[in-house]
């Protein structure tokens, strides 16, 4: 049986079912703290030690409930895409990975808990995990700057306005993050959330915008670690890479027609950059 370590598991019964005939669900969290509009990334292990094969992935087989630590529900925002039929033998474990953000109301901070219902048509029956705990947290606003993209309806529309902006955030409490928010200036909706990774508390992050509107970041992540990123207007991590301070300090530059780079530091080599190294075999 295929076995993958979780951090939240619960193991839940079926009615009427003996203890050697069970179907688990099990939820689990990479993290249990986020900022709002951050990725939420949940892994659902469904175990089924029933003795027989069953029947899933067809319309309301797996659904996610969100409640508050106060008791009120989270509204969803559209239907989670889960649809996909499969049959699942027993001693086998299917998992499905998927992002919640999109789908749930979570735009205030507190402490909340989702749990997973997975529905098996053939006995009628639903298991539900236990719930997996976390928090979404507030950040401080370190930097922002308003920018415009073109709009989709062509050249004779205003373009829209958008905003990135520089977040930290204690994660964990013991462990300073830097977060970039895109939002919408339109309606202040926030579009999207990433992780730019650790940052040292008394570094104050560089940033600088270029022509096409991608956002340069560069923050001291270590004693002698800097990570520099580049985001584009949709909110996506386009580069990312890490310089050590060695002799110079590495900053931010912008060149004569406006190309931004690093100057100063040595960046690390990605590993698919480095020289392929032959066995004595291939050598002869």
């Amino acid at each position: 049986m295929k076995v993958l370590s979780a951090i939240f598991s619960v193991a839940v019964s079926l009615v009427g079912f003996s203890a050697g005939a069970q179907v688990t669900v099990d939820v689990a969290l990479d993290q249990k703290q986020f900022l709002p509009g951050e990725s939420l990334p949940v892994t659902v292990h469904v175990t089924n030690r029933s003795g027989q094969m069953i029947h899933l992935g067809e319309a309301g087989w797996l659904s996610f409930f969100v409640q508050a630590d106060d008791g009120s529900v989270v509204a969803t925002k559209k239907a989670i895409p889960v649809n996909g039929v499969f049959d699942l033998d027993s001693s086998e474990v299917a998992i499905k990975h998927l992002d919640l953000e999109p789908y749930f109301a979570l735009a205030h901070t507190g402490k909340y808990r989702v749990t997973a219902t997975v529905h098996i048509r053939d006995w009628n029956s639903d298991v539900t995990s236990s719930p997996a705990h976390f928090d979404v947290i507030e950040g401080a606003e370190l930097w922002s700057q308003t920018f415009g993209v073109p709009d989709p309806a062509g050249p004779n529309h205003p373009p829209l306005v958008r905003k990135y902006t520089l977040v930290e955030a204690n994660y964990l409490r013991d462990q300073l993050r830097l977060y970039v928010q895109l939002n919408d200036i339109s309606d202040g909706s926030i579009m999207k959330v990433r992780s730019l990774g650790q940052m040292i508390s008394f570094s104050q992050p560089e940033a600088q915008l270029d022509q096409a509107s991608d956002l340069h970041v560069l923050c001291q992540s270590g004693a002698s670690r800097f990570t520099y990123a580049i985001i584009s207007p949709n909110g996506n991590i386009v580069r990312s890479y890490i310089y050590d301070y060695v002799t110079t300090r590495p900053r931010l530059t912008e060149d004569s027609q406006g190309n931004i780079s690093v100057l100063g530091g040595v960046r690390r080599l990605d590993p698919d950059e480095l020289p392929a190294v032959k066995t004595p075999d291939q050598l002869r």
